[in-house]
């Protein structure tokens, strides 16, 4: 069906995903409306918001927790650039993200209210798989664990950005390079376990 980072929860109802990576032949049969209704009753939710994404570009077909992420119910974390660029598919899908995420509503009925990363360009990696993305960042006890990419300006941002998102919690920035390199980040490689 699909992995755990395709999909984002608010936890009080709503999700977000890129269709891309689950009205997919590679990984889904059927069409969406059995997929949208297996989704909600698995996550125990009402609302899913679905933004079109990228099939085919990675091996994950673009899933959700690369870009955006519930930061509480009614409030999304997306990264993104400061414009537009027509001749990258990675740009233009974020771009209609973000446009969806902002027309949208969630389970409560309530606008998104969506706050902006920047993206960071001068990184360590020059990889055309390489995923540079602040917003695969990982919520624990006491702290939030994010990725940083030797862009200065934007490694900070990204830093105060998340201190301010979650007041009371120290941000612990790392060098991840290796994960990212196959496409990873650290959200994707800490999902929680159910217990036992």
């Amino acid at each position: 069906m699909g992995e755990a980072g395709g999909v984002e929860t608010d936890g009080h109802g709503t999700l977000i995903a890129h269709e891309s990576t689950f009205i997919n032949a590679n990984r889904n049969k059927g069409d969406k409306a059995a997929i949208q209704a297996m989704l909600l009753d698995t996550m125990g939710a009402e609302k899913m918001i679905w933004a079109p994404g990228i099939k085919g570009a990675d091996i994950t077909d673009y899933h959700i927790d690369a870009l955006a992420r519930f930061i509480k119910p009614g409030q999304v974390l997306i990264q993104m650039g400061d414009e537009i660029d027509p001749d990258d598919p990675w740009s233009v899908a974020a771009f209609q993200t973000r446009d969806l995420l902002a027309a949208a509503t969630d389970a409560k009925g309530r606008k998104l209210d969506l706050v902006t990363l920047p993206e960071p360009y001068d990184i360590r990696i020059d990889s055309p798989d390489f995923v540079s993305s602040y917003v695969n960042y990982y919520v624990c006890n006491g702290a939030v664990i994010a990725a940083q990419f030797g862009d200065k300006k934007a490694d900070r941002k990204a830093a105060e950005t998340l201190a301010g998102l979650y007041p009371g919690r120290e941000v612990v920035m790392l060098n991840i390079d290796p994960v990212g390199e196959v496409g990873g980040g650290i959200h994707c490689a800490t999902h929680e376990q159910p217990k036992v």
